[in-house]
């Protein structure tokens, strides 16, 4: 039960640090594209570094390889499905509507799912493991919620209610780690391990498909690559910790 606590405590702390970051003075345009760098860079590392080793450990490579590639098509799939906006494709400016509020909110939770289930499942297959992948997501979701909160607040103009939207899309994170932890606890290996190669497959597609192209990489070179590294850094070293 602790353990459980602790992971909530570590959703919530990561989002409330990047939207207070964002919400007490707007970052510039070089620290909210760096952030997205990092986030996404985080999010590969994540992906390839830990998860789908753990599903190749325990899952046969045909099974691994299906269902990474079924993570992508899915949530491709729901991003075009689901009408939303992405949070940091959305253009600073024009009118303040009620509609794109809303899609910007549906926006940020349909990031947030993935990265719940991802816990989830490595929870129920080892808590260490899903302590760990918990703390990395929450240290991605410092920068990634940094960069969320100001268009949200350009939208609404108000700091409270940008902060307490933000923060309430955790709870989506929150339903993706029940539902993974609650489906797979005491489920077979294989399909424990196909379960950690689809999450990878969401999280690989959010970073290349909006993050790190929201970046804008070319444009700033150098700070992307920085930021890039101290990604992948993160989870390296994040991997030597023990729980």
């Amino acid at each position: 039960m602790q353990e459980i606590l602790l992971i909530i405590a570590m959703m919530f702390g990561g989002q409330l640090i990047g939207s207070l970051i964002g919400l007490v003075k707007k970052p510039s345009d070089r620290l909210l594209h760096s952030s997205l760098a990092f986030a996404g860079s985080m999010m590969l590392a994540l992906s390839f570094f830990e998860l789908l080793p753990q599903s190749l450990s325990i899952a046969a490579g045909w099974l691994v390889l299906v269902f990474f590639l079924s993570g992508i098509v899915v949530f491709k799939a729901l991003d075009h499905l689901i009408p939303h906006v992405h949070p940091e494709f959305l253009k600073i400016e024009h009118r303040c509507t009620k509609r794109s509020v809303d899609m910007l909110v549906l926006g940020i939770a349909l990031h947030n799912i993935p990265e719940g289930l991802a816990v989830g499942t490595c929870f129920a297959i080892d808590p260490s493991m899903g302590l760990l992948i918990a703390l990395a997501i929450s240290i991605q979701d410092i920068p990634e919620n940094l960069a969320m909160v100001v268009p949200l607040y350009c939208l609404n103009h108000s700091r409270l209610r940008s902060f307490m939207i933000v923060l309430g899309t955790v709870f989506f994170e929150l339903a993706g780690f029940i539902i993974g932890y609650a489906f797979l606890t005491g489920a077979s290996l294989p399909l424990v391990g196909a379960s950690l190669a689809m999450a990878a497959g969401l999280m690989t597609y959010i970073s290349l498909d909006e993050l790190l192209p929201a970046a804008e990489l070319r444009q700033r070179p150098k700070a992307g690559a920085i930021a890039i590294i101290l990604g992948v850094a993160s989870v390296l070293l994040l991997g030597m910790i023990s729980f």
